[in-house]
């Protein structure tokens, strides 16, 4: 029998209607393909008609859970094909719920047209999907598809794992230590727990047989909570643990059928604590976090792997024979973990060796954020800035970048990951500055926000320790000058203090007959002036003590004020110089010839010398003036001419009168010319006399002084003994 069938050029497959099946009879079956130019005929199949058979999937397929057997299931459906026409066989699946790993039955285990099946060595309270498939029983044939998903949950049993206890501990120097017991539930739990018993006693209490008080913690769940491989961590219980106590926890598991084998942890003295790992190293390979260390010295019954980050905690047991693993639990990326490994000594637990790691590295969600501590200096100022927060780093920080600058110029230091603070120094006065701090990991940097500070013009203290310098200074040159003082105060009193003579010691009262030498205290007031004579003094060959004494007294009309000196001063007056001119040459020249000789000489004032009180009612003291018609000599034409020696001698003046030698009548003296003169014990300045201009040489009828010889010869009982050189 043959048949053909056109089918369009875009089908890859096509159904053939042959009404009656052709059951063991031989079917031959090729495909041609036609066009303009010929055909083409693929391999012909030649095969019983039963080999090309493909039924539908099994129908009305269900999974029935029964309670006495909590580790299987029982499965039923329905043929798809009467067996009169073909015998099939069947092929079963299944697998936990949301599992993409199936488990197949054995072909041998199923026999020929069965229509039930029971699964065994199943996981009580666990979710199953099951699946089921049919073919021709012949050797060769095609499977047909697959049923239909058929869900169903096993019944519940006791808990056949012990509970996975753990602990966790903060430590306080302030406080005991505080311990959280937590724990998960068993990997085989065999149904929902409903509650964790606990129990604690201290460790030395189990050698004694002494048992604790068992405290139930219930456990509040739903049938919708996850499977037992991704059940919660419980919180059993916190306690305060002092360092030098141990204890010993023990915590079982129970479901609605019964309790779980017990789990125990014991927590050591702080001293006490048994040593840890030894080179611990975590790296990532592969998208996961791998894990290697060297084991203790002693014997370890199992380890600890532990991750934490923030407040998520996570951990998985490891045999005492491991030394490398992977961390099986579910990690994030760009998230920081604290990976640590805990060596458990048959139950004790030993100190901990701990990494930080991340699962993948990024670039910081933030920068740090940059401020001056403290207020700025002249030349340096502090910056401190805060670590990025823990969940915001991203990756490992590897170090931090300070950037500051003023107006154009930008400067930059780089630190390390450790550092938060950095002082920067060189810097300018009085100046606005703007900085930042950039955070870099090996994934990239982010800048922080900008800090703006002006430093000082003048830095701390400075201001005063100029002040406290130039107050220094100021108080060494008090003290030298001081101390200079008092080391030339004989100097300095020489200079600003001259030193007066005595008037106790002058010999000026042996010049009177009329008054004795005698001590009288001293007054305040000192001679109020000097009286200037006018002399008439006859030239050189008139030298006779005669002559002399007929010279005419005068009485000075022309006082006035250059004529005078003060107390102590010197008298440097010029001489008025009245010309007189020469009658007869060769007469009397005390009558003809006249030359104006100013003499000084020193009359008491009415009240005294300063600190001295004179015995008699005191009187003005005056200048006298008398005139001489003896020729000037060169050294009196000059006014400034000294007499040296009597500028140099003290001269003490008792009270007498004033005479003036007048020509003509040398015998008579008029009692009213003469002025009274006294001084007792007063001692005058050396009367000065002003410098000559140019030395001259005594002539003859002249002294040594520059005076008329004869003046000088009849002035020597008042002057003292004075002769001329």
């Amino acid at each position: 029998k043959h048949g053909m069938y056109n089918v369009s050029t875009r089908e890859k497959s096509a159904t053939v209607s042959v009404g009656l099946f052709p059951n063991h009879e031989t079917l031959d079956i090729w495909v041609e393909a036609h066009n303009t130019l010929g055909k083409v005929e693929s391999e012909h199949l030649k095969e019983e008609a039963n080999w090309f058979v493909k039924t539908n999937p099994p129908s009305d397929v269900r999974v029935i859970s029964e309670r006495t057997f909590p580790t299987s299931l029982l499965i039923n459906w329905a043929h798809p094909i009467d067996e009169v026409y073909v015998k099939l066989t069947y092929e079963i699946r299944f697998c936990p719920s949301g599992s993409q790993n199936w488990t197949y039955v054995p072909l041998v285990d199923t026999a020929k047209g069965i229509q039930s099946f029971r699964l065994q060595n199943l996981q009580p309270d666990t979710v199953y999907v099951t699946q089921v498939r049919c073919k021709n029983a012949i050797e060769r044939g095609y499977w047909s598809n697959w049923s239909t998903n058929a869900t169903e949950r096993t019944p519940e049993d006791r808990p056949r794992s012990k509970p996975d206890l753990w602990k966790i501990i903060t430590e306080d120097e302030s406080t005991a230590r505080q311990v959280w017991f937590i724990c998960k539930d068993p990997v085989l739990s065999n149904g929902r727990i409903i509650r964790f018993d606990i129990k604690i006693q201290d460790h030395k209490d189990r050698v004694k047989n002494r048992s604790g008080e068992l405290e139930s913690i219930p456990v509040n769940r739903s049938k919708a909570d996850p499977s037992p491989s991704q059940q919660k961590i419980t919180i059993l219980k916190q306690i305060s643990l002092d360092d030098k106590k141990s204890v010993e926890v023990y915590v079982t598991a129970v479901n609605s059928v019964g309790k779980s084998p017990e789990a125990s942890l014991v927590i050591t003295e702080k001293v006490n604590e048994l040593p840890t790992v030894k080179d611990l190293k975590v790296q990532r390979n592969g998208g996961q976090l791998c894990l290697e260390w060297k084991p203790p010295a002693r014997p370890v019954s199992e380890y600890v792997v532990e991750w934490v980050s923030g407040s998520r905690i996570d951990w998985q047991r490891e045999k005492g024979s491991t030394k490398n693993t992977v961390i099986k639990g579910s990690l994030e990326k760009f998230v920081s973990y604290t990976v640590s490994v805990y060596p458990l000594y048959s139950g004790v637990t030993g100190k901990p060796a701990s990494k930080e790691a991340f699962l993948e590295e990024g670039v910081p969600l933030i920068g740090p954020a940059v401020k001056l501590k403290g207020k700025p200096g002249c030349n340096e100022a502090e910056l401190v800035w805060n670590e990025i927060p823990q969940h915001s780093r991203r990756g490992f920080i590897t170090n931090y970048t300070i950037f500051y600058t003023s107006g154009t110029k930008t400067h930059n230091i780089t630190v390390p990951a450790n550092t938060t603070s950095y002082t920067l120094k060189s810097l300018s006065r009085s100046t606005k500055y703007d900085t930042w701090v950039i955070a870099s990991t090996i994934r990239g940097s982010k800048r922080g926000f900008n800090h703006s500070f002006t430093t000082l013009k003048y830095g701390t203290g400075e201001i005063e320790g100029i002040v406290v310098g130039v107050c220094l200074s100021f108080l060494f040159v008090v003290l030298l000058t001081m101390l200079l003082c008092i080391y030339k105060k004989d100097v300095i009193k020489d200079n600003f203090w001259p030193r007066i003579p005595n008037p106790g010691e002058s010999t000026i009262g042996n010049w009177s007959p009329d008054y004795p030498l005698k001590t009288e205290t001293p007054k305040e007031n000192c001679l109020s002036g000097i009286s200037v004579l006018d002399v008439d003094v006859c030239d050189g060959k008139c030298g006779s003590e005669d002559d002399k004494a007929s010279l005419p007294l005068k009485k000075d009309k022309y006082l006035s004020e250059e004529h005078s000196s003060g107390i102590g001063g010197s008298s440097c007056m010029s001489s008025p110089r009245q010309s007189v001119s020469d009658s007869d040459e060769g007469g009397d020249m005390a009558d003809t010839t006249a030359s104006t000789v100013q003499y000084s000489s020193v009359v008491a004032s009415s009240n005294g010398y300063k600190g001295q009180t004179p015995n008699f009612q005191p009187q003005q003291a005056i200048f006298s003036r008398s005139e001489s018609t003896q020729p000037l000599l060169d050294s009196e034409e000059n006014p400034d001419m000294l007499l040296q020696e009597g500028s140099r001698q003290s001269q003490h003046f008792s009270r007498q009168p004033s005479f003036t030698h007048t020509a003509g009548n040398e015998d008579s003296a008029d009692p009213a010319d003469f002025n009274q003169l006294e001084m007792e014990q007063q001692v005058l300045e050396p009367l000065d006399f002003c410098p000559l201009e140019e030395e001259t040489t005594p002539t003859d009828g002249q002294s040594a002084d520059g005076l008329p010889a004869a003046l000088v010869s009849s002035y020597m009982p008042q002057l003292g003994g004075y002769r001329p050189q």
